[in-house]
């Protein structure tokens, strides 16, 4: 939101009151409290109707300093609050004639005396800080006040608004913010934490996160559920501005310096992702959107798939398996089975896992609406009229009301129901569309609920499935989201386009998600919306397949690679092959997601954080910590990539390249850019037909282009995410040996490089 224009004027619908004056300070729990007037104050009588701000740091965590920026304390909005872990560590203050110090572990808060300014430190150099004109409080279309008889007596009826500014250095770029289909570095960009349904073609966006992180090592979260809007060296280029509705604005620095370290620090505060279970990781069929689907057509595709040997893990049941008019009331449209049970259990008895689609939205028609009416379950209109409801998607329908404990728990029945049918995994999507001309059942102000939505409605599903499944066998398919939802997974990247542009924007969001700390993201195969070429069908899925879960789904046709070209059957199965032989890897990644937060698919910056290639790249990624995945974007089958510094080698070939440079190259759909990163010890299964099994049965460690004086170290994993064992290669005299920290039998070492295959 701007709220000036051009760097010396202000809007003309905005009253500003700037933090100025250095006025006081006080110790405070866990920090340092600074009361800072609008104005400069060096007499009693110029604190005479001058307003001032309190501005509180405090220590909430390892490297993490909160500030709290606060016009009028009493101001109560009801708003909905994140669910966040601080923890107290040791600081100091300090004080001199020219600051207050505020010092935790690696960094120091540096506050000026006389006019205000504040900065953070670290490595003996300033990050980033608020400098001047960068802390106000804005009055939005502020009226008239007056100390006649009147409404406006002595008032200041404008909207409050506080806003912070942070400083940008250059070359200093920002990533995060949620799901974001633009240009990967945000510099440059006006964003709003807003969920909405939008598809994946604009700067809306259905997972809004108000977390950003820096290539210079730190991240920033503005603890606030409500719409947190972003100018990103948009209003002024040289700042990050964040301005959020209400008297008070709170915002925590992490720092790292590595960006692994601030992904680790803000997901112990906001949340951790759980692991999901090994088979999730294997490759997902729909039905689609609006196919038919009854048991014989489904059964058609399971053997489809199995009769080209293509490994599937997961069989999904879209939005259709319930009766029209009826989304939701979780009961199968006789049409499609009138036997659930039994054709859930058919489908296990394949080998495979189930996941049907729900969503927060109870349809007029269902029998779930009277009972969610009758019993307050429902969102009620604001102006008191009975329950909010919309015939936009579903006829008449209202919405859930997760802040009401009772709601929850019947909502949980009524999926447990599916649960004791055979159902293993839900796909919860929706939970954009929320309104704010609504009441709620604890008094949460509307627009501070509206992301928060997102997180009770997932947290109340996986809750359930965690109870009935047990940790380590829960798995969402979630579309909407924001700060806290990582904990909850897997997203997926919502409604895309079949085309390149929309392969690109979708790669894109995913990458910006993962910066925020979601661990395990996913994507419609080929595209949602139309129906992708065979060659945009084979790209998508070579993408797909090399990301951290991967789901053929459409909208009005079926996704199986037979009914595109055979050279499709060929390429799915390839690569599904292929990531079920890497999933010893790609598990131990996962598992590192859940322990720390970085992701398991992993934007360059994340890994190379000081190569300045790597700042803006967004057509490529890491897959984990080893493996760089250029999918193809173009119909002629051409790419370019960027390899950082060292030598990596081709996944497929062999074939050694030095880094440090770009290349270009024409792929087939069997192959595309995949490397290997220098004295990368990748563990690789000796199973090609599932995801989930013995990882450590026949386990092969391949060492690329080993460093002869670094030894390469990685985990052995098992189907469970325990961990059993560390393997170290090392390299004596040109021969190699590998050292386990406790016995496995069958686990062998292979030496990706000629000379020391030699030796």
């Amino acid at each position: 939101m701007k709220y000036t224009e051009g760097y010396w004027l202000r809007s003309e619908r905005a009253h500003e009151l700037y933090a100025t004056y250095t006025y006081s300070m006080e110790p405070i729990a866990g920090g340092m409290r600074l009361l800072v007037p609008t104005r400069v104050c060096e007499n009693r009588s110029q604190t005479v109707d001058c307003p001032a701000l309190t501005v509180d740091f405090v220590v909430v965590g390892h490297n993490a300093v909160s500030v709290r920026s606060t016009h009028h304390a009493a101001y109560d909005a009801h708003v909905a609050a994140f669910e966040l872990n601080r923890t107290e560590e040791p600081f100091s203050i300090e004080e001199d004639d020219a600051e207050y110090r505020l010092t935790t572990g690696d960094v120091t808060v540096h506050v000026t005396k006389g006019e205000f300014t504040y900065w953070f430190e670290a490595d003996g150099r300033r990050i980033t800080g608020c400098g001047w004109r960068n802390l106000a409080h804005m009055q939005w279309d502020r009226g008239t006040s007056t100390v006649r008889p009147g409404k406006d007596y002595l008032a200041e009826t404008g909207d409050p608004y506080m806003v912070q500014e942070l400083t940008l250095e250059p070359g200093e770029s920002v990533y995060g913010l949620g799901e974001r289909f633009g240009a990967f570095a945000k510099n440059g960009q006006s964003l709003d934490t807003w969920n909405e349904d939008g598809g994946t073609a604009s700067d809306v966006a259905y997972k809004c996160v108000p977390f950003y992180a820096s290539n210079r090592g730190y991240g920033i979260f503005v603890n606030s559920t409500d719409d947190v809007s972003f100018e990103v060296g948009s209003e002024k280029v040289s700042a990050v501005e964040m301005s959020v509705a209400g008297e008070s604005i709170e915002y925590v620095f992490f720092w790292g310096p590595d960006l692994h370290d601030v992904l680790d620090e803000y997901t112990a505060m906001t949340g951790r992702p759980a692991l999901p279970p090994a088979w999730s990781f294997g490759l997902w069929l729909s039905t689609s959107f609006t196919t038919d689907y009854d048991e014989k057509i489904t059964t058609k595709l399971m053997d489809g798939m199995a009769e080209r040997h293509i490994p599937l893990s997961v069989f999904h049941y879209d939005t259709c398996w319930q009766s029209e008019f009826h989304w939701c009331d979780f009961k199968w449209d006789p049409e499609v089975t009138s036997d659930p049970a039994g054709m859930l259990s058919r489908a296990h008895d394949r080998g495979l896992h189930t996941c049907v689609w729900i969503n927060p939205y109870i349809a007029q028609s269902s029998y779930l609406f009277e009972e969610g009416v009758s019993n307050g379950y429902l969102l009620m209109r604001s102006d008191g009229k009975g329950v909010w409801q919309s015939d936009h998607w579903q006829a008449g329908m209202g919405i859930v009301d997760f802040t009401n404990p009772d709601a929850w728990t019947w909502f949980q029945s009524k999926l447990k129901v599916l649960l004791d049918q055979g159902v293993d995994s839900l796909k919860t999507d929706f939970g954009e569309r929320i309104p704010l001309d609504v009441t709620y059942h604890d008094g949460s102000d509307p627009a501070s609920m509206h992301n928060y939505y997102s997180y009770l409605y997932n947290k109340c599903v996986f809750e359930l499935l965690e109870r009935e499944r047990g940790h380590g066998d829960a798995v969402l398919f979630a579309r909407s989201a924001t700060a806290g939802g990582q904990q909850f997974p897997v997203h997926w990247g919502g409604d895309c386009m079949a085309s390149y542009p929309s392969m690109a924007e979708t790669l894109r969001g995913g990458l910006s998600l993962s910066m925020c700390g979601f661990g395990f993201w996913s994507h419609d195969i080929s595209g949602f919306e139309a129906t992708a070429t065979p060659d945009l069908y084979k790209r998508w899925a070579q993408f797909g397949l090399l990301s951290s879960h991967s789901r053929l789904h459409g909208s009005g046709s079926y996704r199986v690679p037979w009914v595109f070209d055979e050279e499709s059957v060929d390429v799915v199965r390839d690569f599904a092959q292929l990531k079920c032989r890497l999933m010893p890897y790609v598990f131990d990644m996962a598992v590192h997601a859940h322990e720390t937060g970085v992701p398991v698919m992993r934007p360059m910056v994340l890994e190379f954080q000081d190569d300045p290639a790597c700042r803006y790249l967004d057509m490529q990624y890491m897959l984990g910590d080893s493996l760089l995945v250029a999918p193809v974007f173009s119909a002629d089958g051409s790419a370019s990539y960027y390899l950082p510094e060292g030598t990596w080698t081709d996944w497929f070939t062999g074939e050694t390249r030095e880094g440090g440079r770009w290349y270009e190259g024409t792929y087939d759909y069997l192959h595309l850019p995949l490397y290997v990163r220098p004295n990368a010890l990748v563990a690789v299964g000796s199973h090609d037909d599932r995801p989930d099994y013995d990882y450590a049965d026949g386990l092969t460690l391949r060492w690329y282009a080993p460093d002869p004086d670094v030894p390469a170290t990685c985990r052995i994993v098992d189907e469970t995410g325990s961990v059993l064992a560390t393997a170290t290669a090392t390299m004596t005299e040109g021969k190699a040996s590998l050292e386990l920290s406790r016995p496995l039998p069958g686990v062998t070492l292979e030496v990706m490089s000629s000379a020391a295959k030699e030796a």
